[in-house]
């Protein structure tokens, strides 16, 4: 296990970019913040202000998911302990959520891509199937994960998206009562 943890430490130290010299650094960072929560909180909640009945059940679902998302990584980080990886970058994450395994913006942006491809319209499935990735790897790219911390989110956000899209017709039906 400890060859396989000072591996993971060496691919991440390669992947990383430095915010002072590397010209993909505001980028990485953007893309990476692309994936906070309280952004998608906001911005689903004002899909489901602005849209219709479709718009109304989908909101709903995905926020309910995000929720439970986040506190199932919640506890997951509690339970390891992982330190994030040292940096720079990232005051926040290292101060409020100090541990990294696994990745929330991993497990989250994943869960999105394959909710959206599975009970969404084709478009925003394709658009979070190419955006999910990215933010992934930006993680990695700006130091404030380990590769590792980003495959365990990654298979993490896989199962619980799909487990999520077999329950929805539960969902469907108990918001379609409640809206």
């Amino acid at each position: 296990m400890h060859e396989l943890l000072k591996l993971d430490a060496q691919v991440t130290q390669r992947i990383q970019l430095s915010s002072s010299t590397s010209p993909w650094w505001k980028p990485a960072a953007l893309v990476a913040h692309s994936g906070d929560s309280w952004l998608w909180a906001i911005g689903i909640g004002l899909v489901w202000w602005f849209g219709g009945p479709f718009w109304h059940r989908f909101a709903a679902i995905l926020e309910i998911s995000i929720v439970i998302q986040a506190l199932f990584v919640f506890v997951l980080k509690w339970l390891i302990r992982r330190r994030r990886p040292e940096g720079e970058w990232g005051g926040i994450y290292r101060q409020f959520d100090p541990h990294s395994f696994p990745s929330g913006h991993a497990t989250r942006a994943i869960l999105l891509a394959v909710m959206a491809a599975g009970l969404g319209p084709a478009w925003f499935g394709l658009l979070m199937g190419a955006w999910a990735p990215l933010v992934c790897l930006s993680r990695v790219m700006t130091g404030l994960h380990y590769v590792s911390d980003i495959l365990g989110g990654m298979a993490l956000g896989f199962a619980m998206g799909f487990l999520l899209i077999a329950i929805s017709p539960l969902w469907v039906r108990l918001l379609h009562f409640l809206f």
